[in-house]
């Protein structure tokens, strides 16, 4: 069985406000052209398959228009699975409806584990897809003492293997973190304290355990436990990463052979750091110019209007930062005579550029006379 894994779409997400969905429209259609290029069987979209829980109308139309190429025009099927940001009843509409047209689509918590059952030449394949439930939702539904992820887990894993035994060959599908999971920016936490960690052992007995919420691809305990990771980057901490989907075929023998597929953005998210001027003259020439940026600016002097002349060599310049405007990497705490000396040479800077000139004797004396005047009123 040929299993595409990939998780944490995050549809209609939008990053500094600057909505994403030309970005997810384009690596969908990338993903549809390795499902239609490696002969995928199945996709697992392991939880977050949209960004909030009411989710906009362009996330549902371009979602409509995945699925209905992968579904209706491939004829490969797809599980879709409610996570952390997935509103679990919308996302699960019409899901026995939809079924047999090969969508299968999983929202809230089941009472009784529910597995969907697909057969290759070496016969049944179980899918059992967990969605996000936090340990109260568990309680509730199971009527158990569940004090924390790991245990509420352990529980529903436990059920899973007893329904399916063990000769049959099984695929977990959770959205889960993972003890010792390497965590990005744009994960919201699950919980607080530590008590969202869940025990990768839990996942062993299975054939593979497709999981989601981590947003770097990554395995733990096993190779056959492992994070997709998030197609597209959705913060600066990720930009080391790189995307890819996952491959996985399993043998008869319930042996999973795994292949991570790498994926090209269409504009890639990164840091720049330097100074203005050295930035714009290796912008006129960067053939990734309209990649989302960080700019971290090391001049230390006032700049006006400093992220339009940015932008007007990288279009899509979303955050900046200033450290050069603390002296260079000198510490905060410094001497009020120095804080007044800085508050002037940044004036002075400012004032040069709007007018052209720099500030004459008499204009520094009464700048110097009114922050003195500002400091002794807060004193």
């Amino acid at each position: 069985m040929r299993i595409l894994h990939t998780s944490d779409w995050h549809l209609g997400r939008q990053f500094h406000n600057v909505s994403l969905i030309d970005d997810q429209r384009h690596i969908l259609d990338e993903i549809i052209s390795i499902i239609r290029q490696r002969e995928v069987e199945l996709v697992i979209v392991a939880g977050d398959v949209y960004d909030r829980s009411v989710p906009p109308a362009p996330a549902i139309e371009l979602l409509d228009a995945t699925v209905q190429t992968i579904c209706g025009e491939l004829g490969v099927a797809m599980i879709l699975m409610a996570g952390n940001h997935d509103g679990p009843q919308r996302l699960g509409f019409a899901a026995r409806q939809l079924s047999g047209s090969g969508l299968h689509l999983v929202g809230p918590l089941w009472q009784e584990p529910a597995p969907i059952l697909f057969e290759d030449e070496h016969g049944a394949l179980a899918c059992y897809p967990i969605p996000y439930a936090d340990p109260a939702t568990v309680r509730q539904q199971h009527g158990i003492e569940a004090s924390g992820h790991d245990a509420a887990m352990a529980h529903l894993l436990e059920r899973v293997h007893e329904d399916n035994g063990t000769e049959r060959r099984a695929v977990v599908i959770a959205h889960c973190f993972l003890a010792g999971g390497e965590t990005s920016e744009s994960e919201r936490p699950l919980s607080l304290g530590g008590a969202e960690a869940v025990q990768a052992e839990h996942f062993l007995p299975f054939s593979y355990a497709a999981l989601g919420h981590l947003h770097g691809a990554q395995f733990r305990g096993a190779e056959h436990i492992r994070y997709a990771g998030s197609p597209l980057k959705y913060s600066f901490s990720e930009e080391k990463q790189k995307k890819s989907v996952t491959l996985v075929e399993i043998d008869g023998a319930g042996k999973a052979q795994i292949e991570k597929i790498p994926l090209t953005p269409l504009r890639d998210m990164r840091s720049l750091e330097g100074e203005l001027e050295t930035l714009l003259q290796q912008g006129k020439s960067d053939p990734q110019r309209d990649d989302y940026l960080l700019v971290r600016l090391t001049d230390s002097h006032a700049i006006l209007d400093v992220m339009n002349k940015l932008r007007e060599v990288y279009p899509n310049v979303l955050h900046l930062e200033r450290p050069g405007l603390m002296g260079r990497g000198e510490a905060l705490e410094v001497s009020r005579e120095r804080l007044k000396k800085g508050e002037m040479s940044l004036f002075a800077d400012f004032y040069a550029q709007v007018s052209g000139a720099p500030l004459s004797d008499e204009q520094q004396s009464i700048i110097a006379g009114i922050i003195e005047t500002l400091h002794k009123e807060v004193e």
